[in-house]
């Protein structure tokens, strides 16, 4: 093996080392992400293809989380909506766990606030049954909802 070959080797590994790192890191935004978003849609009773539509293109668009694929995305989102659909306060109470591990990065947090409305505004209403879960995640992140026009 020349040393050129290695070199190019260990340049490999080196960068799915960061990708596996940056996933690692990124996993507790990327649960609570999906729970928000299934319990803002799921306020209604059902998910819109716009909220999934909405979700997906906001995933692929941020940095931190453009290294997990949309089935790693759908797959997180989908399993936390199962979980309401089968037991309404389990499913609430493991998604709120997930939203829990954001409250002491306010930074996380205010995105995850941001992106939720936006999902749930996707379909073109964000009636008073999301307002009132987009209200419950800001309380619960430990953020004012009026900071988010969220009354």
């Amino acid at each position: 093996m020349s040393f050129d070959n290695f070199l190019n080797q260990l340049k490999t590994k080196a960068n799915e080392l960061k990708t596996e790192v940056l996933k690692f890191k990124n996993k507790d935004f990327l649960n609570a992400a999906m729970a928000g978003s299934a319990l803002v849609a799921m306020a209604d009773g059902s998910v819109s293809a716009e909220e999934k539509q909405k979700m997906i293109k906001f995933i692929e668009g941020h940095d931190a989380l453009s290294v997990f694929t949309t089935s790693d995305v759908i797959k997180a989102f989908q399993d936390f909506v199962a979980q309401l659909e089968f037991d309404k306060d389990i499913g609430e109470a493991k998604a709120y766990q997930a939203l829990g591990k954001m409250k002491s990065n306010a930074e996380a947090a205010r995105l995850l606030i941001r992106m939720i409305i936006a999902i749930a505004a996707a379909d073109g209403n964000f009636d008073i049954s999301e307002k009132a879960v987009a209200t419950r995640i800001a309380r619960e992140l430990g953020l004012n909802p009026s900071e988010f026009e969220l009354h």
